[in-house]
């Protein structure tokens, strides 16, 4: 999620195990180990355009990492701090700040890899936006109360509202997947494998994406009040196998690169519906009827042995803004 919603769950989880005079130290500490794993952003490099998709949320989010991660933290702490709280104080803040951040970006769509190195499957639970205004929002109210106050059960109070907002995201996101699965019945379809996604900043409008005999569907699905729901037809397109689909000399960069993507995406690669070098992620558009992907990389057969160019379109027109508020006010 954002750096602003990690800072504020880690300070929440921080600050709700402190006693009150250390509400405030416990608050900052959990803060700064809740954005400690995004560090993994600046792990990049412009000879190997996708060193980043593969190490952002990895080894730094997962679980194994956590005291490690915790330890840098407090040690940071307690050195700017002049050594006037004890360390072991501050190691616990930053171990339950540190710990949150990963397992909330978990129950987001990106996926993130809490099992490393045991296992490389990123793990994406699918029920908040990677972006929630009123999720953070809701978290940052009791949890500022709290710290002003020097209130730690106001700041617990943060923590269950975190809950239960992730429990609602849950619950809408089961009721998501029972409609998508209507509509793939509807047309004679028994998906292959089917997910569904909150679309940003929302747990109304989803995105629902599954295969079925080799072709990718999308669609939206809105959930909005118990007993309500509504479906909207998308585009499809068919799933690009990197072993067959692209003429690639075996073992050449751009076919290392294509099951490096292949593998980021988790086997939902499409080709863009207007630009055939263009190979993208299924699971996340600008609109969530569109096949179009939001990112991808450029196959360049020509040129077998460069780097691939990964690109991005976050482009949103009127037209597109438009269609989606539609959709998300069930229009």
């Amino acid at each position: 999620m954002d750096l602003l919603t990690h800072a504020a769950i880690g300070a929440a989880g921080a600050a709700a195990i402190a006693p009150s005079r250390l509400t405030r130290i416990a608050a900052l500490t959990g803060a700064l180990a809740g954005l400690l794993p995004d560090t993994d952003i600046l792990i990049a490099s412009d000879a190997d355009p996708l060193l980043n998709l593969e190490f952002h949320r990895h080894f730094t989010h997962s679980l194994l990492f956590v005291p490690v991660g915790a330890a840098v933290v407090a040690a940071l702490v307690w050195w700017l701090l002049k050594r006037r709280t004890p360390f072991a104080q501050l190691y616990a803040f930053a171990f339950i700040g540190y710990l949150l951040s990963p397992l909330l970006d978990a129950c987001t769509s990106y996926g993130t890899h809490l099992l490393w190195p045991f296992s490389e499957r990123a793990v994406a639970w699918n029920i908040i936006s990677v972006v929630d205004p009123l999720f953070t929002l809701a978290l940052l109210v009791p949890l500022l109360i709290g710290l002003v106050r020097r209130n730690a059960a106001v700041t617990r109070l943060a923590l269950l509202i975190a809950a239960a907002g992730l429990s609602i995201g849950w619950m809408q996101k089961e009721r998501a997947e029972n409609l998508a699965s209507q509509l793939a019945a509807s047309r004679g379809h028994v998906p292959d494998r089917l997910l569904v996604k909150p679309t940003l900043a929302n747990m109304v409008l989803w995105r629902s994406v599954y295969e079925h005999r080799g072709t990718i569907h999308v669609d939206a699905v809105r959930v909005g009040a118990p007993g309500s729901g509504r479906t909207y037809a998308g585009e499809s397109g068919p799933r690009i196998d990197p072993q067959r689909d692209l003429a690639l000399p075996p073992g050449s960069r751009a076919q290392q690169d294509l099951l490096r993507f292949d593998r980021f995406t988790d086997a939902w690669m499409v080709r863009h519906p207007r630009r055939s070098e263009l190979v993208g992620d299924a699971r996340y558009a600008m609109l969530p009827t569109s096949i179009e992907p939001l990112w991808g990389i450029v196959i360049d057969p020509a040129a077998p042995n460069q780097p691939v160019q990964f690109e991005t379109n976050r482009h949103l027109t009127p037209q597109l803004r438009t269609r989606f508020i539609d959709m998300l006010l069930g229009r």
